[in-house]
């Protein structure tokens, strides 16, 4: 099982130097939240884009991640990892996009 999580650019350019990535969600620390915000599928990342990164204009990734060992838990339909992520945790990373004019995420690959 893959879990993705919504992340700006930037945040995971820092992850990558540090090792582990500590973000919540937009604009909230690991610290700050407790929690890293994940989604079980496309689908729930798309509405993850539509609720909360629609005004965002830097660009976004979506990070797929091995949960195997990490401290996951399912709360209101979606998994929250509890702890940091180790970069070694992410399987894969690809550009998100917006389809022009739709507001809706689309997860092809640049």
């Amino acid at each position: 099982m893959t879990i993705h999580h919504l992340a700006l650019a930037a945040d995971w350019h820092t992850a990558q130097h540090t090792g582990e990535y500590r973000i919540s969600t937009l604009g909230r620390t690991l610290e700050e939240e407790g929690f890293i915000h994940c989604s079980r599928d496309l689908a729930q990342l798309r509405d993850v884009h539509t609720a909360y990164y629609l005004h965002v204009s830097a660009p976004l990734l979506i990070l797929d991640i091995d949960p195997t060992g990490l401290d996951v838990r399912t709360e209101n339909g979606y998994p929250h990892l509890y702890g940091p992520l180790p970069v070694t945790a992410v399987t894969a990373v690809r550009p998100y996009t917006t389809q022009p004019g739709t507001g809706q995420g689309d997860h092809r690959p640049q």
